[in-house]
């Protein structure tokens, strides 16, 4: 009975050991491996699966990305009207129906500028379109977060007031410009009047770019030999009263890219054609409406272009404020036939009749 009893104690012994050693295995980590490559599988796949969901998610995202633009156009005119079109345009070409625009004209009026502007900052709108020079610098002082686009400016360093302008105006401006080179303005202007003696530099003088270019294309002519004289009007009020003091005193009379005159046209051309003055502009609007000639840019292009930028911006592809001004490529020399035939002047070759 004892020998029975002590064989039953040992086998109970045995199994408990058995049992003990199977579970300090588990303790010890010889039989977790496969398990714990079970959970970090399952961790790993249910990581990649988050990731996933998430790169999907953003993906989603930047394909339902919509976009609102504000747009301050100075005034309405021939120029600026074709600027604000191809600017449109070739955002609604890159981005499709993904971009809203909230189009406003200030009529002329530098405060409307401001606000508009403050309009658009109070909206977060993603971007702003700054038709002409009063506009890029209402902007510029209403924010410097939302990016900027200038176009129908013709020199930013001058519209800025930047020391040293290099090319790129950074922060959150950049932008086009519509400088057409004044020094072949000067040639073709001799081309057409070599036997003219004196020219008026009319211009209005609020406007800092019009300043700019009446004093750039003053020291060309002289060089050729012409006296120059300025005309200078501070708004259309005092413009037919200015025009008319010219057109007694000089042969020719110039006005550069001003928007303030390009609205106004029909008050010079009621003065200047009558009294047999040609006039010479620096865009095509201004000829069509007064000019005989002009070496000009496509205003449409202009805008094209800076709707392109518009759309890398947008999107993220280019940083604004490494992107420097850009300018337009071709430059045509053009005619208005209408009043070149009313005042008995023949075009030479190569130059291209303004359509009516």
């Amino acid at each position: 009975m004892k020998k029975l009893l002590a064989f039953i104690l040992t086998v109970v012994m045995v199994c408990g050991l058995t049992a003990c050693g199977s579970g300090a295995k588990d303790a010890d980590g010889q039989n977790a491996p496969d398990d714990t490559a079970a959970t970090a599988e399952d961790a790993a796949g249910e990581t990649t699966d988050s990731a996933d969901d998430g790169a999907a998610e953003a993906d989603g995202a930047d394909e339902g990305a919509t976009y609102t633009v504000g747009i301050c156009q100075l005034v309405q005119h021939e120029a600026l009207d074709a600027a604000t079109e191809g600017f449109m345009d070739a955002l609604k070409e890159e981005l499709g129906d993904k971009v809203t625009f909230d189009e406003q004209n200030a009529q002329g009026e530098t405060n409307t500028c401001s606000t508009i502007i403050n309009g658009f900052v109070s909206g977060n709108v993603d971007l702003i379109l700054a038709n002409a020079t009063p506009a890029l610098q209402a902007a510029v002082a209403g924010t410097n977060e939302i990016p900027i686009l200038g176009t129908s400016v013709t020199e930013y360093g001058v519209a800025l007031e930047i020391d040293g302008f290099s090319g790129t105006v950074g922060g959150n401006v950049s932008g086009t410009s519509d400088l057409a080179p004044l020094d072949g303005q000067a040639d073709m202007l001799q081309e057409l009047f070599p036997d003219a003696k004196n020219i008026g530099l009319l211009y209005c003088s609020a406007e800092a770019n019009s300043q700019y270019q009446v004093d750039t294309i003053k020291s060309f002519l002289e060089e050729k030999g012409y006296s120059c004289e300025y005309y200078a009007f501070s708004d259309s009020n005092d413009l037919a009263s200015v025009v008319t003091n010219a057109v007694s005193a000089v042969d020719v009379i110039y006005i550069p890219t001003d928007n303030t005159a390009a609205s106004s046209t029909g008050i010079i051309d009621n003065i200047c054609r009558p009294a047999k003055i040609p006039v010479v502009t620096g865009e095509e609007g201004l000829c069509k409406g007064c000019g005989v000639a002009t070496l000009s840019i496509s205003y449409y292009d202009l805008g094209m272009a800076t709707g392109k930028m518009a759309a890398k911006i947008l999107t993220g592809e280019s940083d604004i404020s490494t992107m420097p001004i850009e300018y337009a490529p071709n430059f045509t020399k053009k005619y208005n036939p209408a009043i070149c035939e009313d005042l008995n002047i023949e075009i030479p070759g190569g130059y291209e009749a303004i359509a009516e």
